[in-house]
């Protein structure tokens, strides 16, 4: 669903511009929060959640690259609204989505620069919000389970997709530039994204809930979802079954209680760098080359008529193909090699960054609060 440059007007493309540009602000605040565990009732703290922010973001890219056949012409692919808020949290996953986005706009010249604010704002806004927020509602209602998470992250993602075409449909009814009817415009783009919305909740429920089964204390979505173990006495217990009164306090030399040690992410981490350097450097060879849901609406009712070139298309990983290489298999694979790292790199640097800057703040404030005590 990445929209080119051209079908939508430039003041539209520059209110949504603004709109990206706050939402993408907003996020940074919150994804501090999120990196760091707070509120969330667990002990998931920010050396767990950035590496796999950022590998959330680079899993995305590749398997975006993977278009599935949904209809006679037309493919579709994942667009990862669901799956980033599940994992990270909402706000984290606004800002996954938005440096795929960055990164195919740049590199691979995979939708519009002048309809940046556009793609971020369908693409990243759109379906995170609706996708958490209707799962938030389903795992309330939903007994507590794992399984609740995977079936409420299948919903989640299945109304995300046309969500976002329906928010396309009204961008483009504000600022399309082609005159063609909104009323066809919408029933083809939510009929085709329903569709869309199936493979894109397939692959949500999946990765979230081989995620859960590995290790459920990296899925955001499913923190809270265990309680702690609680000792509790019998109603029949005689005086000599009751626990004994508790210990005096130890001493201040006392050594501390050991502290159980934390569980590593890298076998995680390793293993999602890998499906996604196999998705993105060899499955994708066989991905169809159908055109996806909005390519093929623009062309069949005319949205694309003042369609402009992209200002990358002579990028040297345009239309992820490495140029000069002539086998397209090898062209393709090394150019999805170079946007998973690239999208790795980018990822995982903004969030490192964000957890460095969250940490500092944390440690800088109870210095601020003593110094009226030392003017005193």
């Amino acid at each position: 669903m990445h929209v080119p440059d051209g079908f939508i007007n430039a003041p539209v493309s520059v209110a949504t511009g603004a709109v990206a540009a706050a939402a993408v602000a907003v996020s940074l605040r919150g994804a501090r929060r999120e990196l760091e565990g707070a509120g969330a009732g667990s002990v998931a703290g920010a050396e767990r959640t950035a590496p796999l922010a950022g590998l959330v973001a680079a899993f995305i890219f590749a398997v975006q690259m993977l278009n599935f056949p949904v209809a006679a012409g037309t493919s579709g692919h994942l667009l990862g609204g669901a799956l980033a808020a599940i994992l990270v949290g909402p706000y984290t996953g606004v800002l996954c989505v938005s440096v795929v986005l960055l990164m195919q706009g740049v590199l691979f010249a995979d939708g519009g620069l002048t309809a940046l604010g556009v793609n971020i704002t369908d693409m990243a806004i759109v379906t995170t919000v609706v996708a958490y927020g209707l799962f938030r509602g389903l795992v309330k209602v939903l007994p507590r389970r794992r399984r609740s998470i995977t079936v409420a992250s299948f919903v989640a993602a299945l109304v995300s997709v046309p969500a976002a075409a329906v928010a396309f449909t009204g961008l483009y009814a504000l600022g399309g530039t082609a005159d063609v009817p909104i009323g066809k415009v919408f029933t083809a783009m939510v009929g085709v994204h329903v569709l869309i919305g199936i493979g894109e909740a397939t692959i949500t429920a999946l990765t979230v809930g081989a995620v859960i089964a590995v290790r459920p204390d990296l899925v955001y979505g499913a923190r809270g979802l265990t309680k702690p173990l609680e000792l509790r006495t019998s109603p029949l217990a005689t005086p000599a079954d009751e626990p004994a009164p508790a210990a005096a306090p130890a001493p201040a030399s006392a050594a501390p209680a050991p502290v159980a040690p934390r569980r590593s992410v890298r076998r995680v981490w390793l293993a999602g760098v890998a499906a996604a350097l196999v998705c993105a450097g060899g499955i994708s060879y066989y991905a169809s080359a159908s055109p996806d849901g909005l390519e093929k609406v623009a062309h069949d009712h005319g949205i694309d008529a003042k369609a402009e070139d992209h200002a990358a298309k002579d990028s040297p990983l345009a239309d992820y193909s490495v140029k000069d290489i002539t086998d397209p298999r090898l062209a393709g694979g090394l150019a999805g090699v170079i946007g998973v790292g690239a999208t790795l790199a980018v990822g995982t640097g903004v969030f490192v960054v964000l957890r460095r800057r969250r940490k500092t703040g944390a440690d800088e404030q109870p210095a601020t609060a003593e110094r009226p005590s030392e003017n005193v």
